[in-house]
């Protein structure tokens, strides 16, 4: 199981300068995501500091959290109406083929086993069904830093301006791949988050400007990602198809009189 000094790590680093721009960028697009998928039942795991499925239609939603401090989190924020669930993520309590839509935001990152949990998503969804995932880009310069603190942390004092999470990032690639082996067809893919992770909010004003360049220059390299994928299955038929009259071939009699012209052009006296 994940560490829990893990998962109570990333709320922590969100309240940073960094952290709060980027948790910012991560509502707007998930509140465009969610806003035209249709259906009855939507599922957010993990990480309340989020209301991923706030901008969604659908009448029944519920929030599921593994560490009961991240439900404790939930309390007094009005803005999630969704029902809380206590549950293990590789082991969700719903029937195979019930949900609609199913949001991870940073879950799979501090999964025991985000391939089991990827694999439970798929479970739990309708044909059809879609996730959305979002997740650290450790090839950003978000990751880079990341990744550097992490060998600095072993000879000096920890910043608390860094990207300290405490999760595995899982590469876009990588995800990609595992959601073609679940018969997943993703539907759509953003990066964001291109300004570096200092610490001053002043600096990060400064450097707004790079958002926009990013975004068009570079874009595989911003510092998170926004994944959505629809569950496909295959012999699938419409069932508006099914049994439908067909309608039975009707014999064309031949022409009468090119039958009969023929017939005189090979006559007797035909030259």
């Amino acid at each position: 199981m994940a560490e829990s000094g893990a998962i109570i790590g990333l709320p922590a680093w969100l309240d940073t300068p960094a952290g709060a721009r980027l948790l910012e960028w991560e509502q707007q697009h998930l509140d465009e995501v969610v806003t035209d998928i249709f259906g009855f039942h939507a599922l957010q795991l993990g990480l309340p500091r989020i209301d991923a499925l706030r901008a969604n239609r659908m009448p029944h939603r519920w929030l599921a959290v593994e560490n009961p401090a991240e439900a404790a989190a939930c309390e007094g924020q009005a803005a999630l109406r969704a029902v809380s669930l206590h549950c293990d993520f590789d082991a969700l309590p719903f029937d195979s083929a019930s949900l609609d839509l199913v949001v991870l935001p940073h879950t799979l990152e501090f999964a025991r086993d985000p391939h089991l949990a990827l694999r439970e998503v798929e479970r739990v969804l309708m044909p059809e069904g879609r996730v959305v995932i979002v997740g650290f880009n450790p090839a950003s310069l978000w990751g880079l830093r990341e990744r550097a603190e992490r060998w600095r942390r072993r000879l000096r004092r920890r910043h608390a301006d860094a990207l300290q999470t405490g999760g595995s990032p899982l590469g876009y690639r990588r995800l990609r791949d595992w959601l073609r082996l679940l018969s997943f067809e993703v539907e759509a893919g953003r990066f964001g988050g291109y300004v570096p992770p200092v610490a001053s909010a002043k600096w990060l004003a400064r450097l707004g400007w790079m958002e926009r360049a990013g975004d068009r220059w570079w874009p595989i390299f911003g510092a998170v990602y926004v994944v959505t994928a629809v569950k496909r299955v295959r012999g699938m038929r419409l069932v508006g198809l099914i049994g439908a009259p067909r309608r039975k071939p009707v014999p064309v009699a031949a022409p009468v009189a090119a039958a009969h012209q023929h017939e005189f052009e090979s006559g007797p006296d035909a030259r």
